[in-house]
């Protein structure tokens, strides 16, 4: 046999390595253009010896050739695009060796790679470039920091980036926005850039509402994190504001059919976190619009997506609330239960209930206005999902009761949905409510010293049950008259003013003037201290305050107070001083100063009280 027969034929990648030693830039250019045909990304090794054979300086002056900022010798003007092409693919193929990606050589190449992107639209270099900048900022801290420094966020932002609908390149980009994240705050990214990421957020919306594939779960995750971190704020004002009246509908279209489809309940979860958002952004009445789907000609009703993120979020409530009685009682029997499996059910039972929360306030704001938004069939619809959930959430306090529980957020929570609800629909659940209202009245938030929070929540419920003298016997029975006085100081305290909210003073307030006007048909038991409490801060709480509806509202409850317990008693209470009396003198005073004449409801409803004190007072003179 021939001896040269009996040798082996050199291989390709071998061939490939003689030219890129070559003496001869054409040399080296023939030998990369080898590497693009045969080279796998994933074969490390053969791209770790090619990297090695070539060397840095030629593929800088290949890359700087390629931009027209330099020439390699037997380049032609007009191959600037091929050689852009072949130095930017190489790059690409190249970093996915790890330690190429991360060497000071290719991190020194981020800016300008970001020029490029800058300044090739439409070009086919595009998705390397996006490639390249995402494996090297991967693969160090210094990568993904010379990428925001280089203007990366600029380049995502522009008009011209590589948000392609569909495109590899959407994958890439999605990643780097990704990459920035993990490694800057949201805050830190909003403060240099806030509108150019409130820009990208549009883009990735949009892509999250028109494609069907990996990608669309891939700008879903991404969007919740977005939507989730707690620097999220300056972002929504950002958005509130964007000319671009697209993207509330692209975020619905997306909530839409990650909602309808079945896709694994996470998925499902952060399409409810993207939803409460939205709402927090542009209003309960995002909720309601038309909605587009790709492939779906058949109109889509407007109300679809408040009917499936009611549905979802009451899944959710029934799910979490039953999650979080067994990690409970589970945690009651270990001393070393994890907390953190706990805290993650209770955020996510928090964002269900704001949720729901969210939807009873939109049905509140269609029935007193005249619009026609939804239709009476989805509007029962809407009310029996609402009905089911409240008495889910009913079931697990009474189960929280039945446990000796009564401190803690996710029960203060529930209260809090319970409250909203029953405000629109006092008669809701009557019978569960009334056996529970003096377990609701008694909890506290995990930091609360006391209940405040939870009575605040249920006084809308209280000021409307205690019109009739049942509600009253009801609110009496469980001592709950004591815990609305409680409230109402601690609402008017001015060292211990908890809540700024008017609201909840008036309503604890009425109240209490409800119950003081039926205390005849009513048994409720004299406490000398809370009424002295009472009425020391009303008088403070008045001193200073000119407010014709506040100084009525207040002298017309210390009137009825002292009608309602004997003057020996109070004036042989410790607690009342002359400092108090006179206080008390000048709020009742004040009363009964002649007022501007005013025909608006206000002073009608003052004209009643002021009733009130003339008939007080006679029965105090008698």
């Amino acid at each position: 046999m021939d001896p040269q027969q009996q040798q082996p034929s050199p291989t390709l990648e071998q061939h490939c390595l003689n030219l890129l030693k070559g003496d001869t830039d054409t040399q080296r250019f023939a030998g990369l253009h080898l590497v693009t045909n045969f080279c796998k990304g994933d074969d490390l090794a053969s791209l770790r010896r090619i990297y090695d054979a070539v060397g840095v300086r030629f593929l800088d002056r290949l890359l700087w050739t390629g931009m027209g900022k330099g020439t390699i010798s037997g380049a032609a003007g007009e191959n600037h695009d091929a050689y852009l092409q072949l130095s930017v693919t190489v790059l690409a193929a190249f970093c996915h060796v790890p330690e190429i990606a991360a060497s000071e050589d290719m991190v020194l190449k981020i800016p300008l790679i970001v020029e490029i992107l800058s300044k090739q639209s439409g070009s086919s270099v595009l998705e390397e470039c996006c490639e390249f900048l995402y494996l090297v900022s991967s693969a160090s801290e210094d990568g993904v920091m010379t990428l925001y420094k280089s203007g990366g966020m600029k380049v995502l932002a522009s008009p011209t980036s590589t948000f392609s609908d569909g495109s590899r390149r959407v994958e890439l980009a999605l990643k780097l926005v990704e990459l920035l994240l993990t490694k800057l705050s949201l805050e830190a990214i909003c403060n240099d850039y806030l509108l150019e990421f409130s820009l990208i957020v549009v883009k990735i919306a949009r892509q999250f509402a028109v494609l069907h594939d990996a990608v669309k779960f891939e700008a879903l995750r991404l969007l919740s994190v977005i939507f989730s971190t707690k620097y999220s704020a300056q972002l929504s004002d950002a958005l509130r504001v964007l000319p671009d009246d697209d993207w509330p509908n692209y975020m619905r279209d997306g909530i839409v059919a990650i909602l309808q489809n079945r896709v694994a309940p996470a998925d499902k979860f952060q399409a409810l976190i993207l939803a409460e958002s939205m709402i927090s952004i542009l209003g309960e009445k995002w909720l309601i619009g038309q909605i587009n789907l790709p492939n779906v000609k058949e109109p889509i009703p407007a109300d679809r997506c408040l009917l499936l993120v009611l549905e979802q979020s009451r899944i959710e409530v029934a799910v979490l609330l039953n999650d979080l009685a067994y990690l409970k009682y589970e945690a009651s029997r270990q001393s070393s239960f994890p907390d953190e499996k706990i805290c993650l059910k209770q955020r996510n039972v928090a964002i269900s209930f704001s949720l729901v929360e969210k939807i009873i306030k939109l049905i509140s704001e269609f029935s007193e206005s005249e619009e026609d938004l939804i239709n009476d069939d989805t509007l029962r619809k809407v009310i029996n999902g609402l009905n089911e959930t409240i008495g889910v959430v009913l079931d697990y306090l009474q189960d929280a009761k039945e446990h000796g529980q009564r401190k803690g957020d996710d029960l203060l929570a529930s209260v809090r949905v319970i409250g909203s609800y029953l405000a629109e629909t006092p008669l809701a659940c009557g019978e569960k409510v009334s056996k529970l209202l003096d377990y609701i009245l008694s909890i506290e938030g995990e930091d609360e010293p006391s209940p405040f929070y939870s009575i605040c929540f249920m006084l809308p419920l209280l000021c409307q049950m205690t019109m009739k003298v049942e509600g009253c016997k009801v609110l009496v029975s469980c001592g709950g008259h004591k815990a609305v006085i409680d409230c109402l100081i601690k609402l008017i305290g001015r060292h211990d003013c908890m809540v700024e909210d008017n609201g909840c003073i008036f309503l604890a307030c009425d109240t209490i003037l409800n119950l003081l006007l039926k205390k005849e048909q009513l048994q409720i038991p004299s406490d000398e201290s809370t009424l002295v409490n009472l009425l020391k801060a009303l008088a403070c709480w008045t001193e200073d305050i000119d407010d014709p509806s506040v100084i009525m509202m207040a002298s017309s409850i210390c009137t009825l107070v002292f009608d309602f317990t004997s003057e020996e008693a109070l004036l042989s209470h410790p607690g009342i001083d002359n400092s108090s009396l006179s206080g008390l003198s000048r709020l009742i005073a004040k009363s009964l100063a002649p007022q501007k004449q005013d025909v608006s409801n206000d002073a009608k409803a003052n004209s009643d009280l002021l009733e009130i004190i003339a008939a007080g007072l006679s029965n105090l003179i008698l």
